[in-house]
């Protein structure tokens, strides 16, 4: 396995996603192959994805890293293993490279949020080194 980023969106790229999101979320659609060229194009977005040896995209998570008036930022987001992968590590190595890539741009904490109900996710937030916090979170649907 390893774990590439990601710099331009092709077919391949699309197809994973098509068959990965739906395995994270039925709250939103999977991305168009737009969509993904235009998070590739946004400097603050970091998409990592993790390959099998054969070459397959088996995962993926992204990183945004942003600067505020407090410092450098980081979040991540939408961390997906496919369901035929799970169990060998992908996550887990998807989440150390994330942590690095932070690091050398300087963000001073990371953040992340997980449905309570995907519980292995969340023991492996805990594992990687992710504290649980007492916070309110909020949304407002803008669509």
């Amino acid at each position: 396995m390893k774990i590439e980023i990601i710099t331009r969106a092709d077919n391949e790229l699309h197809e994973a996603f098509q068959r990965l999101v739906p395995q994270l979320t039925n709250n939103n659609p999977p991305p168009s192959l737009d969509d993904l060229a235009a998070l590739l194009r946004d400097s603050s977005s970091t998409l990592l994805v993790a390959r099998t040896e054969a070459e397959q995209i088996v995962g993926a998570l992204t990183l945004a890293v942003y600067r505020v008036p407090t410092g450098i930022r980081a979040i991540i987001e939408d961390v997906i293993v496919d369901g035929s992968a799970r169990g060998r590590g992908i996550g887990e190595a998807l989440m150390n490279r994330a942590i690095e890539i932070a690091k050398e741009k300087g963000a001073g904490n990371i953040s992340l949020t997980s449905n309570p109900m995907r519980e292995s996710a969340n023991r492996l937030y805990l594992r990687a080194g992710f504290k649980k916090r007492e916070t309110n979170s909020y949304q407002m649907k803008l669509k």
